[in-house]
């Protein structure tokens, strides 16, 4: 398996999507605050498939 970068767009969406779990934690947000584990998870695997998946 070869690994690359991701492109700048998978890049920022996997940041924005773990930043506002983070948020989450001090500030409540809809649908985020109760699921804020799962909303990490789903950024940290968006980014994963950006480093694994050729073209995104």
């Amino acid at each position: 398996m070869n690994l690359g970068a991701p492109k700048v767009v998978i890049f920022l969406l996997s940041l924005i999507i773990v930043a506002l779990a983070i948020i989450s934690r001090f500030t409540p947000i809809p649908y985020i605050t109760p699921n804020m584990f799962w909303v990490s998870v789903i950024g940290y695997l968006v980014l994963v498939a950006g480093v694994t998946m050729k073209g995104l």
